[in-house]
């Protein structure tokens, strides 16, 4: 049997004589997601780059070409030996004329789930080897938590898959109170590969248990499937007000661990002294936050009753909470409440980050160590935080804070782009489309044509996991695969690997690049590097015995996971990595940065872009994940149509909301604030707070030239955004976005979002 594995899932592969072939789901699947049926159509259709193409105006530099704008041009078709040559003479110019911090590296590592053929190790193994490159801090996912967990409970990542494991909620929690919910269509995802779902499962187990669930969230969808669940439907962007009014009502009712915070935290009283309005007069009381999050003051109060009550608390917060202005202060909000109540460490207890945000947070099995492609030394120390892509391409040599530091953007000339889309998920896509004409030349190896590609000079044409062999060896989950090649590659795609090495060869080091292995060869290496790094009773099986039968599950965790249990149970010989080594409820640390958008302290901060704040924009856009694709992924695929309407995103809208504006089911309306506009498709609903709208993210950017309508198709990233969270993490802020939504009176224009550019099949002499 061959099987293969993506970022949702693991798949069998039935394939006929010919070039048709079928995904069915893993035999060790409990819930198989329906995401990777996808490609069945996108594979061959006609949004198949099949040759390297270079932009006409790049290429061609005429008086004529010259000035058409990158999303504007056609392309003409070279063959590899052109497009090697071309590339890296290119490459060489930037480098000879303005150093190798000119070049910017983007990549985001979704690619594929292969452990070999991922893009981001490849173009930054290329990139180290001819001198480095400018890159980029921190995801989109969670940038924030990303700098601000640090200084409050030490190294992030590794608490991020730390979590307390579900087998210890199901046995052991009483109430779950889930900030941003525990949205299980995000659980179809992990990073690596997934071989079998557990989310829904452990979900539904722990319900059946007893455990209490309370989904805080503008959007009852993002916590369901488990029988009748509390749904508390406040403002978005406001749980930090919620948060911080539940310690000081604890506090009050003198509910508060003492022990817990006199042994495991710092800066308690500083906090509390915030709380009750010692250093701006607002006690932060259920009477200040229902305001602020629009739920009743008795609601609050409650909860704190709940909380009293429950044997054991377990604090959830969602990673869709840092994307958001000032998306530190969730986190540090939430881990103080759970400090207040003093049951981290315990089983089932404590703060939780990210239940469903992927497959693997919350899994019950041995972490895998596993080594990756070498990459190199990056020789430049340049880098931005990931999305401060815009303002680095519109402001160089402008400074920039982070994380206590000042630092000045490069002045890029050259971004090479493998595996990712920034048009899926930048923010204000129309400030970053003017941006994106300023560098001299733009690079990309994409597979099909989204709007990266149409936005590039030069498009390199990329095999997909289906056309190459490879494993699946994730560290968060169990199963590994042996990813199984069934189709010869579509037109003249190639791997990653093997581009980078045909340039590698122009630049006179192929040798280096590959090092004599073939991409076979760097598979086994891999398998069998990771196999030596395995205890002796737990190793993997002979990697051709694994290779025939497919797949390999590793053995199951014995003990239960339980976050910072360690340092709970001893915190001098196992103290945390901040400066006190202890939980930090005050930060003398970020104190010191005196950043006005971020102080020493967990802090509530108003925005502008509040619901309720605007009388031109009155609704509050969410931007959510999309259920039926990652990201943008195989949006041009089969399976992403059963989230769209007519082929366009669809808009949530409650219902008091579409009676208000005279909206109806499936009606095609516009969407729209200062920052641009976009169609979409209306679903009517109760299960979204009135105020508030939501259109998942992921459709195809598709402006429409001949108006003012930013995109047809329904991107909300046109809508959204491009401010960093605080001076701290500069993080993404998609979730802070008001709009206003009404009919769209013309006739619906047809979606050209994947369609091909127009494309010149030419050969050209090289100089």
């Amino acid at each position: 049997m061959r099987y293969t594995a993506a970022h949702w899932g693991t798949y069998k592969i039935i394939k006929d004589k010919g070039k048709r072939f079928k995904l069915f789901p893993f035999e060790q699947d409990k819930d198989p997601s329906d995401i990777g049926r996808g490609i069945e159509t996108a594979l061959t259709s006609s949004a198949r780059i099949r040759k390297p193409a270079f932009r006409r105006g790049w290429l061609e530099k005429n008086q004529h070409h010259k000035n058409i704008k990158r999303g504007e041009d056609q392309f003409i078709e070279v063959s590899w030996e052109d497009a090697f040559e071309l590339v890296s003479k290119d490459i060489k110019r930037v480098i000879s004329n303005y150093g190798n911090e000119s070049i910017y590296a983007g990549s985001y590592g979704w690619a594929s789930a292969g452990r070999f053929h991922h893009a981001q190790s490849h173009l930054r193994r290329f990139l180290n080897l001819i001198g480095g490159h400018t890159y980029s801090k921190n995801t989109y996912s969670y940038a924030a938590a990303e700098v601000i967990v640090p200084h409050v409970l030490g190294n992030f990542y590794n608490f991020l898959f730390d979590t307390t494991s579900w087998v210890s909620i199901k046995d052991n929690t009483s109430l779950f109170l889930a900030f941003g919910g525990i949205p299980l269509k995000n659980g179809q995802i992990s990073q690596g590969g997934v071989g079998s779902h557990i989310q829904k499962d452990y979900l539904k187990k722990a319900a059946l248990k007893g455990v209490n669930f309370i989904n805080v969230s503008p959007l009852k969808s993002d916590l369901e499937g488990v029988g009748n669940i509390e749904w508390l439907p406040l403002k978005p962007n406001t749980d930090v007000a919620l948060m911080l009014a539940l310690c000081y009502e604890l506090n009050k009712a003198g509910i508060i661990n003492n022990d817990f915070i006199y042994r495991y935290t710092v800066g308690f009283k500083k906090f509390l002294s915030y709380l009750n309005g010692s250093s701006d007069g607002i006690i932060k009381s259920a009477d200040w936050a229902s305001e602020i999050v629009g739920i009743n003051k008795k609601v609050i109060l409650n909860l704190v009753d709940k909380i009293k009550n429950s044997e054991r608390t377990m604090i959830s917060v969602s990673w869709s909470l840092t994307r958001q202005s000032h998306g530190e202060q969730p986190f540090w909000a939430a881990i103080a409440l759970a400090s207040i109540i003093g049951d981290i460490g315990k089983p089932g207890g404590g703060i939780g980050f990210g239940y469903s945000a992927m497959n693997s947070i919350g899994n019950h099995y041995k972490k895998i160590p596993a080594v990756s492609l070498p990459q190199g030394k990056n020789s430049v120390k340049k880098f931005i935080p990931v999305a401060r892509i815009t303002d680095m391409l519109e402001n160089p040599g402008i400074s920039f804070d982070y994380n206590g530091s000042r630092f000045s953007y490069p002045d890029i000339k050259l971004i090479y782009w493998a595996g990712g889309n920034p048009f899926h998920h930048h923010q204000d896509l129309n400030r970053m489309i003017k941006a994106w004409q300023k560098p001299e030349t733009v690079i990309s190896h994409e597979w099909c044509w989204n709007a990266l590609a149409k936005h590039s000079d030069i498009v390199l044409p990329v095999t997909t996991p289906l056309e190459r062999n490879d494993i699946a060896l994730a560290p968060r989950d169990p199963y590994m695969i042996y990813m199984s090649k069934v189709l010869e590659p579509i037109g003249e795609s190639k791997s990653d690997f093997e581009i980078f090495s045909g340039l590698a060869k122009k630049f006179g080091f192929k040798d280096d690049y590959t090092e004599k292995k073939s991409e076979n060869e760097w598979i086994e290496w891999i398998y069998n590097e990771s196999n030596a790094l395995q205890e002796s009773n737990h190793k993997f099986p002979d990697f051709d015995n694994f290779k025939e039968k497919g797949w390999y599950k590793s053995p199951d965790q014995l003990s239960q996971q339980i976050f910072l249990k360690e340092f709970i149970e001893d915190p001098v010989k196992n103290p945390l990595e901040t400066p006190s080594g202890k939980i930090e409820l005050f930060s003398k640390q970020i104190d010191s940065f005196k950043y006005s958008d971020c102080v020493g302290h967990p802090k509530w901060f108003g925005d502008k872009e509040y619901l309720g704040k605007s009388k031109k924009y009155k609704l509050h856009l969410l931007s959510n994940q999309p259920k039926f694709k990652l990201h943008s992924q195989l949006d041009n695929g089969k399976v992403a149509g059963n989230e769209k309407i007519d082929g366009r995103a669809v808009i949530e809208v409650n219902k008091i909301d579409a009676e208000a504006r005279a909206l109806l089911e499936h009606m095609v309306v516009k969407v729209f604030n200062d920052r641009g506009s976009c169609l979409a498709a209306v679903k009517i609903s109760d299960n979204i707070r009135q105020g508030v709208v939501n259109i998942p993210t992921g459709a195809w950017l598709d402006p429409l030239k001949s108006s003012s309508i930013s995109c047809v198709h329904g991107n909300p990233n046109v809508l959204t955004n491009d401010v960093g969270t605080s001076k701290l993490a500069q993080g993404p802020t998609a979730h802070t976005c008001l709009v206003e939504i009404e009919k769209f009176h013309e006739k619906a224009p047809r979606i050209n979002a994947f369609d091909p550019p127009k494309i010149i099949a030419a050969k050209r002499e090289r100089n």
